[in-house]
């Protein structure tokens, strides 16, 4: 028998402390931005509600792995997953970002001569960014299986040592454009790293290793 959870809903239909997922589905259906989260017992729920979901979520993702954390039921299912591919390195280079709950494919870039499979994580991160604020989703979690290109979102920059060649032309005008969305947008979604030996391939993963 399944162990009794707890659902947290801070944003949606009517916030509070729900102790089964329909009820909390109920209060997150149709809500643009709905954040929730699944705990182990009612005191670690109740004790959630009073904080703030985005500090909770950073804290969680800083935090020791433990097996709990590591068990797909730690997976957000109400989730963007992005991932990269490349034929070489350099390569004809493409991304994608898929909806996690059913993996239907939201956004598909590429192939695009001459990238690497880190430029392409890292535009598959923005374009997701981008996306969601135009959905007015802006704390709808993004994976990625990607800490290179996580940290290059943090520091706003795609920090490539590749080559600006004519052939790639298109990969640096995107690159551009990111970093310049990134300037002028404040990131408000959860970055979070997909944890690929515990849950397996990320998603949006090319199936192509």
């Amino acid at each position: 028998m399944a162990k009794q959870k707890f659902y947290v809903v801070w944003e949606g239909h009517k916030p509070g402390v729900y102790a089964s997922w329909d009820e909390c589905k109920r209060q997150v259906d149709g809500v643009a931005g709905a954040k929730y989260k699944s705990f182990e017992s009612r005191a670690e729920a109740e004790a959630a509600f009073k904080g703030n979901y985005w500090k909770f979520i950073k804290k969680a993702e800083g935090a020791p792995k433990t097996a709990a954390s590591l068990s797909k039921s730690a997976i957000i299912r109400e989730s963007v997953a992005v991932d990269a591919a490349c034929s070489g390195n350099p390569g004809d280079m493409e991304y994608r970002g898929v909806w996690v709950p059913d993996g239907s494919q939201l956004f598909h870039m590429g192939p695009l001569e001459e990238g690497t499979n880190n430029i392409g994580e890292f535009l598959a991160i923005v374009h997701a960014l981008a996306m969601l604020k135009q959905q007015g989703k802006p704390s709808l979690p993004i994976y990625s299986d990607s800490k290179t290109a996580q940290g290059w979102i943090k520091k706003g920059k795609c920090n490539t040592k590749l080559e600006a060649t004519s052939r790639n032309k298109k990969i640096f005008e995107l690159i551009q454009r990111a970093e310049n969305w990134l300037a002028v947008n404040k990131v408000t979604n959860p970055i979070l790293k997909w944890e690929t030996e515990a849950w397996g391939e990320i998603p949006a993963d090319f199936g192509r290793k």
